[in-house]
């Protein structure tokens, strides 16, 4: 809605992660300034550094995203005329579009009313109805377990249903039953999940469609009544109600029955004089015969992830059209209005990269680290919308997408193809992924021939091929392949057992306490995974001892929630330190000392001899000939250079010990001086890389040059060096200004 004059001039974008990076470089083309914003924990998500500027958030993970007056308030001070709620979070929320507008602050997106009535599903679907649009049976909103088990009970033997939170999409706060027992735990999950992702705990119950297939219409309105369809996508490949795989247009879809479908989704869009994008979703019968065979479910309204594979095959730029709609454009104005609008040429699909393994039962396990090596394919007719890189620590409390691969080709076999290969020719390391999952979907004969429904993946979980054969790649070397060991665990009473976390995640719920007894089939604890909330339940019955965890705090996979003594019979498996051998140098330990020798000069005798015959004296040296012995502490002696993408772990601790900068704390004269005579001491290493100055090694800098400030020590610099590393990373520019600040020489 353009409630101030002119075009938009400065943008908030309240959002994150690759949906956040495309709104920002669609605007940066039209000349619009950005802010983006972040949760503290989300700090090096890439699209902080892709926007005009970043501003914190108050809060940790979702919630700072949810916070309607805080985002208003920021895009208030920030002097923005407009926000891009891009998908999730806010973006269907009337209250956040009428806060926006209250402030003087375009909403990108439809008008607050249109929210109430699609992003409310139950409203939506009573709408759809009275536009003649086909609907399964279904409750209203806000729907109590008394009026859901009466709704069960009402339908045929043998059918089950669907819990679904009223606001929302994306799969978060949907549950299928099929026994009304299960329903109150349902209905509990839902809730739970949806007012964590949504703030809005309201579900509806509806009537569960057997073997269906998923097809949504892209609809773009003016407001006017006037609208633009630009055709279907297909969406039936996804697990637990979690898309992973779109076409645009659909494979197989009857020529007729796509007529029908697309006539309803404009005719729904049409009477509601529909304003912006949005997702007009519908299933239909996997062995639909006739035309009728599809109902409505619901209507995003909003920029639908896979947005990407319509734009794609029609050209369209759907965030630039989104622009310059809440501009006060026409479809007109913006070449999508009758004639002019255009047809899908060829076919494109996306798959979506989630940081997630499945296990045996097809259960989804979300997986977190840092991204050793980071490499997405390319070529014609491939695109990749991400905001990974290599170095970035992934975030536990958020989605668990990564990356967004898009491959267009003008036939639906080729596509294929295409797309099989831009898998193979994906690289990622240190972070689990379903890279695996998505090669053996892509191989399979009945996808295809889109001979699928929307229970394929879940159903066929445990004999599913994985595809995990070799990459199209160079293999990623030892180290970057190795794990940073799990953290000092707590250690639990004699005869107890440790219960640990399956998953990443927030601990949402406890509901074991010390002597509490427990058993295999009793939740202990729930934990909030990405989109989903988990169960832990203990491997063997007994009596909880000691619960280590609280409500609210983040784990990780491994991490150690609870410490149960077993109950008689199950004393063999108890105690993980009965046989600890205190005499035995732990492998992280020894790895620690291997580590140390190897960037000693003791352990690199060949640089030493090189060094020593050009009459030179290694770092080391000068170090040990100043500090008086054993009082040296190195800082950062493990780091490397930043060239993982085109050297291995190995080559690099060879090559690049401490990147080239040995720094640490020691005393000079310490006879003389006592505690005074502690010095901060940085020493260039010629033989590394030829002295040059890596990107690493100017973080360490920065970080010595700040803790001299702060602790008012002296500094002894060694400064022999060769200049900037070619084709390094860029360089951190604090050091200069941080040393002539120590020095009392920068000017003013």
């Amino acid at each position: 809605m353009n409630l101030l004059g002119g075009p938009i001039r400065r943008l908030l974008i309240a959002n994150r992660g690759e949906i956040a990076i495309r709104i920002a470089r669609v605007a940066a083309e039209m000349e619009i300034e950005t802010v983006a914003i972040y949760s503290g924990d989300d700090a090096a998500s890439l699209h902080v550094k892709r926007a005009s500027k970043s501003v914190r958030l108050e809060g940790r993970g979702a919630a700072g995203y949810l916070d309607i007056e805080q985002i208003v308030g920021i895009a208030r001070a920030e002097q923005c005329d407009a926000v891009h709620p891009g998908y999730g979070f806010l973006s269907e929320n009337p209250a956040f579009a009428r806060a926006l507008e209250s402030a003087s602050v375009r909403f990108v997106g439809p008008s607050a009313d249109l929210l109430e009535l699609f992003g409310d599903k139950s409203k939506a679907r009573a709408f759809a109805r009275k536009c003649g649009v086909p609907v399964a049976k279904g409750t209203k909103s806000g729907v109590s377990l008394e009026e859901a088990k009466e709704f069960y009970l009402s339908l045929p033997p043998g059918q089950g249903v669907l819990v679904k939170a009223a606001a929302g999409g994306g799969g978060r706060g949907m549950r299928r039953v099929l026994a009304v027992d299960d329903l109150a735990d349902a209905i509990a999950r839902c809730r739970s999940e949806a007012l964590s992702a949504f703030g809005d705990d309201a579900v509806y119950i509806e009537q569960l469609v057997p073997k269906a297939r998923h097809i949504e219409v892209q609809v773009v309105g003016d407001g006017t009544g006037e609208v633009a369809v630009l055709g279907e996508r297909e969406c039936t490949l996804q697990r637990r109600y979690q898309k992973l795989v779109e076409y645009a247009p659909s494979p197989s879809l009857r020529p007729e029955l796509r007529q029908k479908i697309l006539g309803a989704a404009k005719e729904m869009a049409s009477r509601a004089k529909y304003l912006s994008l949005g997702t007009f979703e519908f299933l239909v019968s996997q062995n639909a015969v006739s035309d009728e065979d599809f109902i409505f479910i619901e209507c995003n309204p909003r920029l639908q992830v896979e947005h990407t594979v319509t734009e794609e095959v029609t050209g369209v730029d759907l965030v630039g059209t989104q622009l310059r709609l809440a501009n006060g454009g026409k479809l007109s104005e913006v070449g999508l209005s009758g004639a002019s609008v255009p047809e899908a040429r060829g076919f494109a699909v996306q798959l979506r990269v989630n940081m997630e393994t499945t296990n045996a039962d097809g259960g989804i396990i979300p997986s977190a680290g840092t991204l050793e090596v980071f490499d997405p394919p390319g070529g014609p007719g491939v695109r990749v919308d991400t905001f990974g890189y290599t170095g970035y620590e992934t975030a536990i409390g958020f989605d668990s997408l990564l990356a967004k691969v898009v491959v267009r080709a003008p036939e639906f076999g080729t596509l294929v193809q295409r797309a099989e290969r831009a898998l193979a020719e994906f690289r990622i390391s240190g972070v689990e992924t379903n890279l695996g999952l998505l090669r053996g979907l892509l191989s399979n004969p009945d996808v295809r021939s889109n001979n699928v429904d929307t229970r394929f993946i879940e159903e066929g979980a445990g004999t599913l091929k994985l595809d995990d054969s070799e990459t199209l790649n160079f293999p990623v070397g030892e180290g970057a392949k190795r794990r940073a060991d799990r953290s000092a665990q707590p250690v639990g009473q004699p005869n107890t057992m440790p219960l640990r976390s399956p998953t990443p995640g927030l601990i949402v719920e406890i509901m074991v306490g010390p002597d509490d007894a427990v058993s295999v089939a009793k939740d202990a604890f729930i934990i909030e995974a990405m989109k989903s909330q988990l169960a832990v339940r203990p491997e063997i019955p007994g009596i909880v001892r000691q619960v280590i965890v609280a409500p609210g705090m983040l784990v990780k996979a491994g991490d150690i929630l609870a410490f149960v003594e077993p109950t008689e019979g199950h004393e063999g498996k108890a105690s993980e330190q009965d046989s600890v051998n205190l005499d035995e140098i732990r492998p992280d330990l020894d790895e620690v000392l291997r580590r140390k020798f190897e960037v000693s000069d003791a352990g690199r005798q060949q640089a030493v001899a090189k060094r020593h015959a050009r009459g030179g004296r290694m770092a080391r040296e000068n170090i040990a000939d100043l500090c008086d012995e054993e009082s040296f502490v190195e800082y950062g002696a493990f780091i490397l250079a930043m060239q993982r993408g085109r050297r291995s772990i190995e080559e690099l601790k060879t090559i690049s010990p401490a990147d080239g900068l040995i720094a640490g704390f020691g005393d000079v004269n310490g006879k003389l001086f006592g505690e005074r005579s502690r010095c901060a001491v940085l020493a260039y290493d010629y033989t590394v890389l030829a002295g040059t100055q890596g990107f690493q090694a100017h973080a360490k800098k920065d970080r010595m040059f700040s803790l001299v400030d702060e602790l008012q020590t002296p500094l002894v610099l060694f400064a022999e060096g060769g200049g900037g590393r070619p084709g390094g990373h860029g360089l951190c520019r604090r050091s200069r200004p941080q040393y002539a600040d120590l020095l009392a020489l920068r000017p003013a």
